[in-house]
């Protein structure tokens, strides 16, 4: 029976990057029915909204997405799409696997991290007010519902996928209320569910120095909303960036799964974007579906692909010479 999946393919170099996936995603077999669903500054164009209804209406029909980068403005400009959608479905748990990739030379081996960050509180609740000219207040949000909820989930994907520790990254010495909180609920739910997974705390600013001495000695990072936010980042540096990373949005009955990236818009429309990023999430979204044959098929293929190092067949941004499309034709062939 084919699935019927949103495909978002965002801003810039998006709808390059999401067509060369899909393009690799049906080669493998998998048992998709696609729907284009428009959002960002093509849809706002196009459609007078951003976000708009149509596609948020297929989202809560279907309850599963695909999704290339969005333009998130600084300072100024519309609020994040990607926060909007997140809270609109209610995604608490943004998952990110990083892990070392053969053919991808970095300063680090061996890496193999999965960070869980709390999707829907924290700063990023987007409470900000003047207080007065020149005073901005913004307001971090902790509930024990949410907490419990994010912990829950770390430690039940541990335990389901085999993983051996959760370590809480936190700034409880500072902020003894909030973070404490999440730290009163991390250590609950490891009492209740956690029987058998080793189970640690850090100081965020030295858990940060102790990923980069040696990122080897973490295997599930459990952390809030921003801190998820900056220390996913920094985990995907050890092992060449946010172009080589998946992720996914993950609530009780939706998900949306996407490349963690940016836009790119000073390379859109030249055909040199790396798709891996949303490939790989691809390969995350047929797993959550079911249909395991076509994700390990895929991840086979790419892997094989970045392996052989082959300059024609891998991108720019990871030694190569490749184009968005020649990168996928390159999957392609692998997935035999």
């Amino acid at each position: 029976m084919r699935q019927t999946v949103c495909l978002i393919p965002g801003d810039g170099i998006g709808p390059e990057v999401t067509r060369a996936a899909r393009r690799v995603i049906d080669a493998a077999g998998a048992e998709i029915e696609w729907l284009d669903c428009p959002a960002g500054l093509d849809a706002e164009r196009n459609h007078g909204e951003l976000l708009p209804a149509v596609t948020l209406q297929a989202i809560e029909r279907h309850r599963v997405a695909l999704k290339g980068p969005i333009t998130t403005p600084v300072r100024e400009g519309h609020v994040s799409l990607n926060v909007r959608l997140r809270k609109l479905f209610n995604l608490y748990a943004a998952v990110r696997p990083i892990r070392s990739l053969d053919g991808v030379r970095t300063r680090y081996e061996g890496v193999e991290i999965v960070v869980i960050r709390e999707n829907t509180e924290g700063l990023y609740s987007g409470l900000e007010h003047e207080i007065v000219p020149g005073v901005v207040e913004s307001i971090k949000v902790a509930t024990r519902e949410g907490c419990r909820r994010i912990a829950r989930f770390a430690f039940r994907y541990a335990r389901e996928r085999g993983r051996r520790k959760v370590t809480v990254f936190h700034k409880a010495n500072i902020m003894k209320l909030s973070d404490g909180l999440f730290l009163e609920c991390a250590r609950e739910v490891h009492r209740e569910i956690g029987a058998g997974i080793e189970y640690e705390e850090l100081i965020i600013d030295n858990g940060c120095m102790q990923l980069v001495r040696d990122p080897r000695r973490f295997d599930i990072l459990l952390l809030e909303n921003l801190y998820g936010d900056v220390v996913s980042d920094l985990c995907a540096g050890l092992v060449g960036g946010l172009g080589v990373v998946p992720g996914a949005n993950i609530g009780e009955n939706c998900a949306i799964f996407e490349a963690v990236h940016g836009s790119a818009p000073d390379i859109a429309g030249q055909g040199v974007a790396n798709p891996l990023a949303v490939l790989m999430s691809g390969a995350m979204m047929l797993n959550h579906l079911g249909q395991t044959g076509p994700a390990d098929r895929i991840k086979a293929a790419y892997n094989a692909v970045l392996a052989a190092g082959k300059p024609e067949e891998v991108t720019r941004d990871i030694g190569g010479t490749a184009s968005t499309e020649e990168f996928a034709d390159a999957v392609i062939r692998r997935l035999y």
